[in-house]
């Protein structure tokens, strides 16, 4: 689909709290969801517990709260440098999202666009696998695995379903958790590789099974779209390399000489973007359909799967080495980023059923594109923000305390406290 607690770049900065707010795209703050794994975490500068599971884009959290856990343990930081991961990276989307109509008749967009798509999902998965490393099936995690990542798929996807049907005009739109519509595969993928992380964490060789994976699915015209599964498989190295990741790794690309080098590296990459726009399709980026399904050989699929890991790897870490480590304005952005990613998908997909696109030319034209870029970027930063969070919070990080039943463990403390 990402300040640093140490400024000075170079020291070792503590593990970022392993808990995952409700997306990967897509932090802690009182956890109450599971899918901030990628995408939320909670804001900068509040303390999690040091055992509970992290982020989604990517995104748990078990409380609505953003007051810090007290548990009679020392608690950690939030590193800084995650969060603004996570909102650079939304914004990103949403500037992505922006450009797509503008491609057909802009080869510079073409060229943003399809540069901006080798990167900026596998950036937020990477996040929400790195949160991730402590999942198991511990039942407060499953909970908010649950509360965090399957029930706000389920109300976004009837959301958006129900938007589809008067937005487009297209009453017989049907309901199918099935067959996820535009964002919500992102909560289908999170949920999915959560729930193998265990897996990945016996393994020996996890990335190059997941690669072996991701190939054999692009290969593979016969999974169909239920669940969107080409994605979960296509993206599931990323979500991997995010749960091999250490924090020295997120280190070495804060270096100068990382950042320096990144802007040869991203010239190149819009330079071989434009050569590459109107010779290919960028179909390719979404991970959504087989090589067969694009209309190459078989083999092509197994070429385009490593070529597109490989440089969506290396642009994920210039995209790092630009990151602010120091807390931001946009810092506690960071812990709403589910929340933008799911929201602004209404007023993508609904500029297209309205045909704004279509009916204002000045869009199309540089400074139009720019100041499209612009709206889509502030209207995102709208969406991450607490007062929005709080508005939507029913349906992102729903307590839903009356769905499950009480741990034995947890009351057993509690009858020995009552009776000490």
């Amino acid at each position: 689909m990402t300040n640093s607690v140490h400024p000075h770049g170079r020291h070792r900065a503590p593990l970022p709290p392993a808990h995952v707010p409700a997306d990967g795209v897509p932090g802690p703050r009182a956890p109450q969801s599971t899918m901030a794994a990628t995408v939320p975490h909670a804001p900068a500068g509040t303390t999690a517990r040091p055992g509970s599971t992290g982020h989604s884009g990517s995104t748990g959290h078990t409380g609505s709260s953003d007051r810090p856990v007290s548990t009679g343990q020392p608690t950690k930081q939030r590193d800084s440098f995650f969060d603004n991961a996570k909102y650079l990276a939304i914004v990103l989307v949403a500037m992505a999202h922006a450009w797509e109509p503008l491609t057909d008749g802009s080869r510079a967009a073409e060229a943003l666009y399809m540069t901006v798509y080798t990167f900026h999902m596998p950036a937020f998965i990477l996040i929400s696998g790195y949160f991730s490393r402590s999942f198991d099936m511990r039942s407060d995690r499953l909970k908010r695995l649950v509360t965090g990542v399957a029930v706000p798929y389920v109300i976004f996807e009837v959301a958006y379903t129900i938007f589809k049907r008067y937005a487009d005009d297209d009453p017989t739109q049907p309901i199918s958790l099935l067959d996820p519509w535009y964002l919500t595969w992102f909560l289908v993928a999170l949920f999915v590789w959560r729930l193998t992380t265990p897996l990945w964490k016996l393994v020996r060789w996890p990335l190059p099974l997941a690669l072996a994976i991701a190939v054999l699915a692009t290969i593979s015209p016969d999974i169909g779209d239920d669940l969107d599964l080409q994605r979960v498989l296509q993206f599931l190295p990323f979500f991997v390399l995010g749960l091999i990741m250490k924090p020295e790794y997120f280190q070495l690309v804060r270096r100068r000489e990382v950042r320096l080098l990144s802007i040869p590296i991203f010239a190149s990459a819009l330079l071989l973007a434009y050569w590459a726009g109107p010779r290919m399709t960028s179909a390719w980026f979404y991970r959504r359909d087989s090589a067969q399904e694009l209309g190459a050989p078989w083999w092509a699929g197994v070429v385009m799967t490593l070529a597109l890991f490989g440089c969506s790897a290396i642009l994920t870490a210039c995209f790092f080495a630009w990151v602010p480590r120091r807390k931001m304005w946009f810092t506690v952005l960071g812990a709403g980023t589910l929340y933008g990613y799911l929201l602004h998908g209404f007023l993508a997909k609904g500029s297209r059923f309205w045909g704004w696109f279509d009916d204002y030319a000045w869009m199309h034209t540089p400074s139009g594109e720019v100041l499209v870029s612009l709206v889509a970027a502030a209207v995102v930063t709208l969406l991450c923000t607490p007062p929005v969070q709080r508005m939507f919070r029913f349906a992102m990080e729903p307590k839903m305390e009356w769905a499950f039943k009480r741990d034995a463990a947890a009351l057993a403390r509690e009858r020995a406290k009552s009776s000490a």
